[in-house]
């Protein structure tokens, strides 16, 4: 590993302890070497706060040495103005002489504006520094401005015997049947924390009634985004509470909307993907966990618009039921959690 990579890895660090309050902003890392030492160090914390080249200059103590110092970020510095002023600016007027980039940022109110303007101000700036890390680490980021949707995340767990609920009986209390453990459990609601929205379809919430909420972590909750065609849906339900925003797609009009809740026409006559995941990139919605069930995770699988899948198996076998999803098992990575089986899939297009 060269310098320039060894502090890009630094940035990346800082920048993933941004992970989940960002949003609508990139993660982002920074770092300020002189004469083979860092002096500063910041992160981009918050949508709206300072990024993490102004963090990082204002952690220097000696500002004087910032004209003789290199500064590394792991994405693009930005050349316009947003909630906060153009960092380019910033680093020009200290006159940093050196700026090291990881990856050009793909929004095009920057794609490569920032590091032209640093350019034609006498910087020397060196650009594509673990580009392959510094994008998967904004992978929401980049997908979201590339191809205008959220970043995909198809989440479930299965039993043993490859059932997603056992078969209901007519009087069986709105709850979920829990397949994994605790643990697994928990992790599900650390991963809400990280994305910006969570997706079920209407079966979903009849039959378990769900909060969608990260009640046993301590973070943001998504934007819940719920499939309701026919507004079968009881008002009861706690997707209706108010307490968090709610998206609620059907094919007509609906009187009940709050500030808190909004709901979506679309035309479920078509294919109702595309247009939820348009609906949802207005929404400026980098990024989804879709939940469930049965017929809304493999309705994302067949029309191959999903990025990443997440998949527990449990110990338990139910015999008969509604069967899990399926899904082509490539670019697999398996772990454990107690006795639960938890299966990565990336889906390379």
């Amino acid at each position: 590993m060269n310098t320039h990579e060894k502090y890009i890895k630094r940035c990346i660090e800082l920048a993933q302890n941004g992970f989940g309050t960002t949003y609508p902003n990139p993660m982002v890392g920074s770092v300020i070497v002189h004469d083979g030492k860092i002096i500063g160090e910041g992160w981009h914390k918050k949508a709206g706060e300072p990024h993490a080249e102004v963090n990082a200059v204002q952690s220097v103590k000696d500002k004087s040495l910032l004209k003789k110092a290199t500064i590394y970020v792991s994405l693009e510095p930005c050349s316009h103005f947003g909630k906060t002023p153009p960092c380019c600016d910033l680093i020009i007027a200290n006159q940093i002489p050196n700026v090291v980039v990881g990856t050009v940022d793909p929004n095009e109110k920057v794609a490569g504006r920032g590091i032209k303007k640093l350019i034609e101000n006498g910087a020397n700036v060196t650009v594509g520094i673990l580009e392959d890390e510094c994008n998967e680490l904004n992978k929401r980021f980049f997908t979201f401005h590339q191809k205008k949707r959220p970043y995909i995340i198809l989440k479930w767990a299965e039993s043993q015997d490859g059932f997603l609920a056992p078969e209901k009986s007519i009087n069986q209390e709105r709850k979920p049947v829990w397949i994994t453990n605790q643990y697994s459990r928990q992790l599900v609601h650390k991963w809400r924390s990280e994305e910006q929205a969570i997706l079920v379809g209407t079966q979903t919430v009849v039959d378990d009634n769900p909060k969608l909420n990260t009640r046993d972590w301590s973070g943001n909750n998504p934007v819940r985004v719920v499939l309701d065609q026919n507004n079968r849906i009881s008002k009861d339900s706690f997707i209706f509470d108010d307490s968090v925003k709610t998206i609620v797609f059907s094919k007509s009009e609906n009187s009940n909307a709050t500030e808190n809740t909004i709901f979506e026409k679309i035309d479920f006559n078509k294919n109702t993907i595309p247009q939820i995941l348009y609906v949802l990139y207005q929404h400026q919605i980098q990024s989804i966990i879709i939940e469930g069930g049965r017929q809304t995770l493999q309705s994302f699988v067949d029309s191959d618009l999903w990025d990443e899948a997440r998949i527990f198996t449990g110990t338990n076998a139910f015999e008969n039921g509604v069967k899990a999803p399926l899904i082509q098992k490539k670019n697999i990575f398996k772990t454990t959690i107690q006795n639960d089986e938890l299966l990565y899939i990336r889906n390379n297009d």
